[in-house]
């Protein structure tokens, strides 16, 4: 097994403690109301959209360890990008302890990035 797809793997495994980190503190802190997003209810499609977009990191963790080396780079460089201008998007309106969870998870996500591109296949 390569060295690189196994640091990659883990950088992909402490970006979703990030994100379960900062979805806990939000639960803890009281900043929602269970089954509510801004006043609104939930459906079954947010949910499921939600849970679509947490799940990529998990399924990165192992597709950068069974992917050929050429395509789990470009993974690695690709998928990180989306999540750091995602999370670019999103950050302004959350509290700050989310905001330093995104902000930590952004920097792993940019170890990816730097990781991959400079993975000598």
């Amino acid at each position: 097994m390569n060295d690189i797809k196994i640091i990659l793997s883990f950088i992909w495994v402490a970006v979703v403690l990030c994100y379960l980190y900062g979805d806990m503190f939000s639960v803890l802190a009281g900043d929602f109301k269970l089954g509510e997003i801004d006043g609104k209810p939930l459906t079954g499609i947010m949910v499921l959209v939600m849970a679509g977009i947490m799940m990529i990191p998990i399924i990165m963790i192992v597709l950068t360890l069974v992917l050929d080396d050429f395509v789990s780079r470009w993974a690695n460089i690709i998928v990180p990008s989306i999540f750091i201008g995602f999370n670019l998007l999103s950050i302004r309106g959350y509290p700050i302890y989310e905001k330093f969870t995104l902000l930590v998870s952004m920097g792993f996500n940019l170890v990816a990035v730097y990781t991959a591109w400079n993975w000598v296949i």
